[in-house]
């Protein structure tokens, strides 16, 4: 009994004393430093140790097929997990492959060091059949190839995948060795590692998601990448470059989004491939003894190139950016020096002001090279105060109700370890100001409330199945928190920690992104997200509050955090808070109505947020609500909506009431033509903001009333379309144009000046055109019926080769027929006929060729398949008007006119740029040059050469691609013709406008 009495005593004290010591801030980088300096248990992990694996840990073993057997059987066994590896010296000779959710993690005083054998098979010559031309020590894959089968690599759904606290080294002779090659997506990072690449060709090829306290050393680059999967942004915090022979990151689209980054002895820090863009946003950088320029840029004056750099300090540095295509040199500001704000591209000083191309470059000298600045990322407890959540009782089943012993826990211990399991709790579990919980994968380690648990149903107000302390230095990172499908109640997380806090690697499970273990042979199936309420849509969806809540104060770091749960009304929620905070990563996806709203909130930096729409359940989302914000920045903002969505949306980002917040590097994209109209709207001003590709924008501190805006002297003919596009005219200044999605095409008739609907039929329609005796001719497409045979075969319709250098051919953009009919628009309905194929060349002199008059490449081949030369083409009724057979009429709103002997306007959409061709007299197009650095859906050109280009407005340029004038229209242009007497009719998406040219 006494000695209970004093036991409890001394627990009591060691808690009060554990309890009144805070969390140390976030300090200077301690490189190289193992994170978890002895073993974590975990009966559902796999140890890669000599008593469970055939292996030395003495650098001198091959260790390599064991290693990869054990990544193998915790695949096979569990689909994902941790394959923990202890202190020591692993020689491996072949490629490890890490596939899906599954996570190789290190511990002991030391980091374990992975080695790569000198001369090791394989590893000397460039493979040419490898995109990386490379070959790689770990390679993070989709899915483990069977035998015979090529590498699965990583992509879109290859989630929670990682490697941390595991240093990596190449052995001489090995001159195409890569560390990693990692293209994975949400939740998969690397950690804690120093990749040591001596002679070797780079530390990493191919970017995914995240990185964090990772040093490089030697090698011809560190990274080199191309854009990450499936497009995002890549977020790099406290990395560390030293010694590249050639750059310390050779990129191109990889959305570098880097904090913190410290780069020695290099000839040049970050270099963008030649005639490429990059979303670049770096912060708080230091570049040290950099030979050559700093920064190579490529794509000048072109809206995807974005460059954004503030706070970098320079020694030695004498040139900071270099320009590829002109040749021309940005110096440095002395020997050292600062970098204020280097902000290059397209930039908006207000809300009202017209965007423009333009260098910002605020510099300033240094007498003492400061102190590398400190970081917010905070270290966690030592291993050895971690307190094991199952030793406690907790079962971790899914089943058993642990909220008692977890909370229980809480209130006794600072730093509690979740091993792998699904912990069900039916109440509040709310921490102390002090409480850690950690977790090392969200997938397999979540914390869960069952179905119509009842302190989360029925009526009332947000309650948290997670709440941190109200200004509390609270960790929580790894760990999955899922508040199921009905309880109307539920928040996930509601964090009021403060600035020290950090909330980081915690998936919000619900919707996409889910795993499970294998099941039984004889288990019941599980539905899918689409399989329960009517036609995919779940009754459920927007039935809760929201997933992440920050209020009240609430801030801290937030890193790494994907919230994509349908059936919460939105992923994330900051309100009512003012409290210094960075947001790091943060993918917000496939909710019903918002995907992410701030309000009310002061002094956060959000870098690197991506928000998506599905088709399904976000076709009439609306991304961001931004309301009475101010003092904020947002880096390199992702905004995009996926292939499926076949229905407009008017804006991105609804904002009201705001001051002083920035926007860098802004992208706003579909590979689909109904990317959001606008990327930003402003309420009280009426305002849109119409580029989607900027550098920058600022809302400044005036109150922003209400502005006229801008007409340009257009007159409205007719409104009420969806998506008004195509716009073409006859001989006799009639305009046609069409609404695609909703299969009408209409009329506006010349004489009367009224606007008519001309055919609905149901095959839809994707762009229009006249021939020489004012045929109408329409581009649509033919959807196969099942059943329907043709001499007894059904309808086979294969994508042709052209349709590889796009996205748009995948994800069910295939399996029908891009055809072309006719009509009399005097007669439509009885004169409807399907255009015949023949042989390009045979019309011939060709009176006119329609070709796309946009394409979205984003495989980069639009300079060459542009001037591919079609095989076949259709033949209008006239003879000798051709529309050539090619992919991308599939996808383009409209027709180019292709007069031969002039030159004919096309825009690459994807890189926001327009290109001139020739024509011949057969209909082919060749010669291909750069005519202006905007394009998008449409352009047209007057009877005096000068081109007008549809781009947000109406930009006019002549006939040597010189920028001559604005025309404002009222709303987004989406095609442009000329009608009689030089008038220009432009679609908007809801209406048709008339200007008079003067």
């Amino acid at each position: 009994m006494k000695k209970s009495i004093v036991l409890s005593a001394l627990l009591l004290l060691i808690t009060i004393i554990s309890f009144g010591q805070q969390h140390v801030p976030p300090k200077k980088q301690e490189w190289g430093k193992s994170v978890y300096q002895s073993k974590i248990d975990d009966a559902d992990a796999i140890y890669f140790t000599a008593a469970n694996f055939k292996i030395t840990a003495d650098g001198k073993t091959d260790v390599s097929d064991e290693l990869q057997r054990a990544i193998s059987e915790l695949k096979t066994r569990d689909n994902f997990g941790i394959v923990f590896i202890p202190e020591g010296k692993y020689l491996i000779s072949k490629t490890i492959f890490i596939p899906t959710a599954i996570r190789l993690i290190g511990y002991g005083k030391n980091r374990p060091q992975i080695i790569l054998a000198k001369n090791s098979p394989g590893f000397q010559t460039p493979d040419s059949t490898d995109k990386g031309k490379a070959k790689y020590m770990f390679w993070f894959v989709s899915n483990l190839s069977k035998p015979g089968e090529p590498v699965h690599d990583a992509g879109a759904s290859t989630f929670y995948s990682a490697m941390s606290n595991i240093n990596l080294k190449i052995e001489d002779g090995n001159p195409c060795a890569v560390a990693f090659r990692a293209h994975f997506a949400q939740h998969s990072f690397i950690a804690h590692i120093d990749i040591n690449i001596g002679n070797g060709k780079a530390g990493l090829f191919d970017v995914g998601n995240a990185m964090n306290d990772v040093r490089f050393f030697g090698g011809q680059y560190g990274i080199y990448t191309t854009k990450p999967s499936p497009g995002w942004q890549f977020m790099m915090v406290d990395t560390y470059f030293e010694g590249q022979r050639d750059a310390a990151i050779k990129t191109q689209e990889a959305g570098l989004t880097i904090v913190r980054m410290q780069v020695k002895n290099v000839p040049t820090v970050i270099s963008i491939n030649p005639n490429y863009g990059e979303h670049l946003f770096m912060e708080n950088c230091r570049f040290d003894k950099v030979s050559g320029p700093a920064i190579m840029i490529s794509n000048e004056d072109n809206a995807t190139n974005q460059i954004s750099l503030r706070n970098i300090d320079c020694r030695d540095v004498p040139v900071f950016a270099g320009y590829r295509r002109s040749g021309g040199q940005t110096p440095g500001a002395g020997a050292m020096y600062k970098v204020k704000n280097f902000i290059y591209g397209l930039q908006m000083d207000s809300l009202q002001a017209d965007p423009a191309y333009k260098t910002t470059n605020e510099t300033a000298p240094l007498a003492v090279f400061p102190e590398f600045v400190e970081r917010d990322v905070p270290d966690l407890p030592e291993v050895s105060a971690w307190v094991n959540l199952k030793t406690l009782g907790a079962k971790g089943d899914g089943s058993m109700d642990d909220t008692k012993i977890i909370q229980d826990a809480i209130d006794k211990y600072q730093t509690i370890y979740f091993p792998q399991g699904i912990y069900r709790v039916s109440q509040t579990i709310k921490l102390k100001p002090n409480t850690v919980l950690i977790g090392l994968n969200p997938i397999s380690t979540q914390m869960i409330i069952a179905d119509n648990t009842p302190a989360f149903g029925g009526f009332g107000g947000p309650v948290a199945l997670l709440e941190s302390a109200k200004g509390g230095s609270n960790i929580v990172t790894g760990i999955g928190l899922s508040t199921s499908a009905d309880n109307p109640r539920g928040v996930a997380c509601k964090w009021m920690s403060g600035e020290h806090s950090y909330l980081n690697d915690v998936k919000f499970i619900g919707g996409h992104g889910g795993l499970q273990k294998p099941a039984p042979a004889d288990a019941t199936p599980k539905p899918g997200i689409y399989n329960k309420g009517y036609n995919g849509v779940d009754p459920a969806w927007d039935t809760q509050y929201w997933s992440l809540w920050i209020t009240d104060g609430g801030g801290g770091t937030f890193m790494n955090i994907w919230t994509a749960n349908t059936f919460a009304t939105a992923g994330a929620y900051v309100s009512n808070t003012s409290t210094p905070s960075h947001i790091y990563a943060l993918s917000v996806e496939h909710h019903v109505r918002n995907e992410v709203r701030f309000n009310h909130v002061a002094n956060f930096n959000v870098y690197a947020l991506q928000l998506e729409e599905e088709s399904r359940e976000s076709t009439e989302c609306q991304p961001m609500e931004l309301e009475n914000c101010s003092d904020m920045v947002f880096a390199n903002l992702y905004m995009f909506r996926v292939i499926r969505v076949n229905k407009p949306a008017p804006y991105s980002i609804r904002s009201w009431g705001n001051k002083n917040i920035g926007f860098l590097n802004v992208h706003n994209y579909s590979q689909i033509k109904y990317t959001t109209t606008n990327p930003l709207y402003d309420v009280n001003s009426d305002t849109e903001v119409r580029p989607w590709e900027f550098t920058r924008l600022l809302i400044g501190d005036k109150n922003n009333g209400a502005v006229q805006p801008s007409t340009g002297g257009a007159t409205r003919l007719a409104t009420g379309f969806e998506f008004a596009e195509g716009a073409c005219a006859d001989s006799k200044g009639n305009v046609y144009f069409c609404d695609s999605r909703m299969r009408r095409v209409y009329k506006w008739d010349a004489a009367t000046r009224n606007t008519s609907l001309l055919a609905d039929y149901h095959w839809e329609p994707l762009s229009l055109a006249c021939d020489k005796n004012d045929n109408l001719l329409v581009v649509f497409k033919y959807v196969p019926k099942a059943g329907y045979l043709i001499n007894g075969k059904p309808e086979e319709f294969k994508n042709p080769p052209d349709a590889a250098g796009t996205s748009f051919s995948g994800w069910g953009n295939s399996g029908f027929a891009t055809w072309v009919y006719a009509i009399d628009p005097n007669n439509p309905d009885e004169s409807i006929q399907l255009l015949k194929k023949q042989p390009m060349g045979t019309v011939n002199p060709v009176y006119k060729a329609l070709y796309p008059a946009h394409r979205w490449r984003d495989y980069h081949d639009f300079n060459t398949i542009s001037v591919n030369k079609a095989t076949e083409c259709f033949v209008a009724p006239d003879g000798v008007t051709i529309v050539p057979v090619v992919y991308d009429l599939a996808r383009s709103t409209a027709l180019a006119t292709a007069w031969p002997g002039k030159p004919v306007y096309t825009a690459d959409e994807y890189d926001k740029r327009t290109a001139s061709m020739q024509v011949s007299p057969e209909g082919y197009v060749s010669d291909l040059k750069y005519f202006a650095e905007r394009g998008e859906f449409d352009s047209a050109t007057d009877d005096k050469g000068e081109v007008y280009i549809a781009d947000g407005q109406v930009y006019v340029y002549d006939s040597a691609g010189k920028q001559i004038r604005v025309i404002k229209v009222p709303e987004r242009p989406t095609s442009l013709t000329f009608g009689k007497d030089g008038k220009l009719f432009v679609t908007g998406h809801n209406g048709l406008y008339e200007i008079k040219m003067p």
